[in-house]
């Protein structure tokens, strides 16, 4: 079986099918209406089996593009034995538990995602239900307000979208492919369950959205939340470092060579941002949105107010983990006051 195209990394979203390493092949699926584009699922094969990391959004269009991906290589939706899937959300999971309805495949989940599977799963449970009480917590009625008109008139068309796996995922050395072995790594933070997979004979890392090469992950962006999340986080990305390095396979963003360059950019980013917020707490900001309205978000710095509800939903969210980290480290303190966490200097 040969490749359709070299993984150039030119236009990571474009469709087709790419060679990102012998027996590997990275699979652009669309997501429409979100500035990604696209997410990567990873083909592995070696000719006659094949296992896909990741699965992408269970919409029709995304179907098809990996059919006709699949075609590239000589395989069918058909031929998939197993779905090994990073983390809960949406782009990365339900295309899964869709094609297994169809063909039989097998799916595999982080186990801690569990507990936000069965809030996805429950049909009188509006999925960002943890984010809009994080929300009037952070101070951000005026979002909450966004969001209401966004959601109007919404009703919810997937819940045949949140079966549980077939096997819950827990960290340890697996024989994916005869011959072929991936350690499933526990890396917490973009959502509790998140995990890696490491090729180490090979050198790869799918990292999902825990490592990504021109964004960082959004962080606290869940069903079920956690207490600190960009703790874990940060504490994912150090034991990431930790490891030899290898090349980047990630699920938004082109194939890059190295792991740790990125995860430095990615520590350093946070440890700027946390400088940052804590700053403006102590020049007078009391409260995870006034800090989110202060700052620049994107590398295009765009304020708070020029972005949609969505992003506004997600900076808000991350500011607050950031405040919260540094109340944990005691570098600033916080009370609730009607209803409003509020931060001050220690």
């Amino acid at each position: 079986m040969e490749p359709l195209s070299e993984d150039t990394g030119r236009d990571w979203t474009e469709p087709g099918i790419y060679s990102a390493a012998p027996g590997v092949y990275r699979i652009p699926l669309p997501l429409p209406n979100d500035a990604l584009r696209a997410v990567n699922v990873y083909a592995i094969t070696d000719g006659t089996e094949l296992v896909m990391i990741d699965s992408g959004w269970a919409l029709d269009a995304a179907r098809e593009q990996l059919a006709t991906a699949l075609k590239g290589i000589g395989a069918q939706l058909g031929d998939i034995s197993q779905f090994l899937v990073t983390h809960v959300h949406r782009d990365h999971y339900t295309q899964a538990v869709a094609l297994r309805r169809e063909f039989g495949s097998k799916v595999a989940l982080g186990a801690l995602e569990e507990p936000s599977l069965k809030i996805s799963a429950n049909p009188d449970a509006f999925g960002m239900f943890a984010q809009i009480e994080l929300l009037r917590r952070s101070g951000a009625d005026l979002v909450v307000e966004a969001l209401g008109r966004m959601f109007d008139g919404f009703e919810r068309t997937d819940m045949g979208d949140w079966e549980d796996p077939d096997e819950w995922l827990t960290p340890g050395r697996r024989t994916v492919l005869p011959g072929r072995e991936l350690d499933v790594v526990h890396t917490p933070g973009h959502t509790t369950g998140h995990v890696v997979f490491v090729d180490g004979e090979a050198g790869l890392l799918f990292s999902g959205d825990h490592v990504l090469p021109h964004i960082t992950p959004s962080i606290g962006f869940q069903p079920a939340i956690a207490d600190l999340p960009l703790n874990d986080y940060l504490d994912s990305l150090r034991l990431v470092r930790a490891m030899p390095d290898t090349r980047l396979l990630p699920a938004h963003g082109p194939v890059s060579e190295s792991v740790h360059e990125r995860v430095d950019e990615l520590l350093e980013h946070h440890r700027q941002r946390l400088e940052t917020m804590g700053a403006k707490i102590l020049g007078g900001a009391t409260t995870a949105y006034e800090t989110a309205a202060s700052l620049g978000w994107t590398r295009r710095l765009r304020k708070l107010s020029e972005m949609d509800a969505f992003n506004q939903t997600l900076a808000v969210l991350e500011t607050g983990a950031h405040l919260d980290l540094l109340v944990s480290q005691g570098k600033l303190a916080a009370a609730e006051v009607d209803g409003v966490r509020r931060y001050t200097a220690p």
